[in-house]
């Protein structure tokens, strides 16, 4: 008799990434011979740096292909803590640092560590995917905040306050933001931070996109005197290095947090890549110079993009002051049909072959998310595709 397949109720909890969604549907319709511009996936189109590859060369070469510690080896933690001393005037020591395999591990490491059933974690809209799939996976409840569309999708600390509880464990800032490219000011972060402590709760700071700043000096809100205590930072090597593929994140919390995250890594996935993390102590102590040329690349992105979206009649873009997503309101083109993003995404994909990320992933359906980490080329052919598709709703 064949055994019955029930698969464990949590998993229901959570989806599919979205964005692994889009990805995998444009990567289909291209081997079927389609010809698909992809502004799905949040992927730097620049190449890693030489000298990191050179570093994970060397490392095979050294054979430094065995088990490493779970959470990461000394060198490295000692880099990352170095890099954001550096960058951002912080004080963190290797016993406040982990290693993940990439910046989405360490989140999901930090609320399977810090999350129980019934606890609330405040997340303002638009939010970037994971976060509401990973607080559901650990039973705790996402108590979502609107933001103001037509200020930039910024917030305040008196939006915030309301919204909490006394089951209020955790509240998640992505500044700059994925998918609007919000960038909240040192001076009004500084005011969440305090109006978080003053409940007793946790302030996560996700800063995958911090040195990708049009208009602003990078900052970290870790920074602030005494933050340590009441604050963790979620980073990644990810995007500020070209470094996707290579898996590699960090977080730098309170050793109590770190301990608890380290434990549960040591069942999980054990150690990052022993090779990747050799290039990740090349990224981070080596020439940063490929940052601002890549940054000047997404600024002049950016600029095209907004001017281009702009110039269709009834849609309406704030401008990104980070990263490098668009995030337009295409709600000129609900009819014949269509009457979300999710629809008109769909019907983008199929008729004129461009993907793009539907707004009901991020907390609201009158927007896509278009990401510029692509060629000038590929942005032109797909705007031109975009211009068209709406013109003719």
């Amino acid at each position: 008799m064949q055994a019955t397949l029930e698969l464990a109720e949590r998993i229901s909890l959570i989806s599919e990434s979205s964005t692994m969604k889009v990805a995998a549907d444009a990567d289909r319709l291209r081997r079927e011979g389609l010809d698909v511009v992809d502004f799905g996936a949040g992927e730097p189109d620049f190449p890693t740096p030489d000298n990191i590859k050179n570093a994970a060369i060397d490392a095979i070469h050294a054979n430094f292909t065995k088990y490493t510690p779970a959470g990461g080896v000394i060198e490295l933690k000692k880099a990352i803590c170095s890099r954001h001393h550096q960058d951002y005037g912080t004080n963190y020591v290797p016993g406040e640092c982990l290693v993940t395999v990439g910046g989405k591990h360490g989140i999901f490491n930090l609320t399977q560590a810090l999350i129980q059933p019934g606890d609330e974690v405040l997340i303002p809209i638009p939010y970037w995917v994971t976060y509401k799939d990973v607080v559901n996976y650990a039973g705790g409840k996402c108590v979502f905040v609107d933001t103001d569309e037509d200020a930039g999708f910024t917030f305040t600390a008196k939006d915030l306050e309301p919204h909490i509880t006394s089951r209020t464990k955790l509240l998640i800032i992505n500044s700059p933001s994925n998918p609007s490219g919000a960038v909240l000011s040192p001076e009004e972060f500084g005011r969440i931070y305090e109006m978080a402590k003053k409940h007793g709760v946790l302030l996560m700071t996700d800063e995958c996109y911090c040195r990708f700043l049009y208009d602003s000096d990078p900052f970290s809100i870790a920074a602030m005197p005494g933050a340590k205590d009441h604050v963790v930072v979620a980073g990644s090597l990810s995007k500020t290095y070209a470094m996707t593929g290579w898996r590699i994140g960090f977080v730098l919390a309170p050793k109590p947090i770190i301990d608890a995250m380290g434990k549960l890594q040591s069942h999980s996935t054990s150690n990052p890549t022993s090779i990747s993390q050799k290039a990740a102590i090349e990224a981070v102590s080596g020439s940063q110079e490929s940052i601002p040329v890549m940054l000047a690349e997404y600024r002049n992105r950016r600029d095209y993009v907004i001017q281009r979206l702009r110039a269709i009649p009834g849609v309406k873009i704030v401008e990104p002051r980070g990263a490098f997503y668009a995030y337009p309101n295409i709600s000129v083109a609900f009819r014949n049909g269509i009457t979300s993003a999710l629809q008109f995404s769909d019907r983008l994909l199929q008729q004129a072959r461009v993907a793009v990320v539907p707004g009901e992933a991020f907390g609201t359906n009158e927007h896509v998310r278009i990401s510029y980490a692509t060629s000038m080329k590929e942005l032109e052919r797909g705007l031109d595709r975009i211009e068209q598709f709406i013109r003719e709703q």
